[in-house]
């Protein structure tokens, strides 16, 4: 399991829950429930791990911290 911080948010404009991982860059999944949504993101993070692989990109270590919100 990856340890990258995921946000889960409903949106009335995808009527969704959707997750983002704002350590990877354009990471971002959804479902209808936050279950489905947090499972949707570790898929979404092993693929964006696995693509920057593929074309030598740096990958993030996980920061393991809660990002500042305002």
């Amino acid at each position: 399991m990856n340890k990258y911080e995921v946000i889960i948010y409903w949106s009335d404009e995808d009527e969704a829950f959707v997750a983002e991982v704002p350590e990877l860059p354009g990471c971002v999944a959804h479902g209808p429930t936050h279950e489905a949504a947090l499972a949707n993101a570790q898929e979404a993070i092993h693929l964006w791990i696995e693509t920057a692989r593929e074309f030598g990109d740096p990958i993030p270590k996980p920061k393991g911290r809660r990002l500042v919100f305002a």
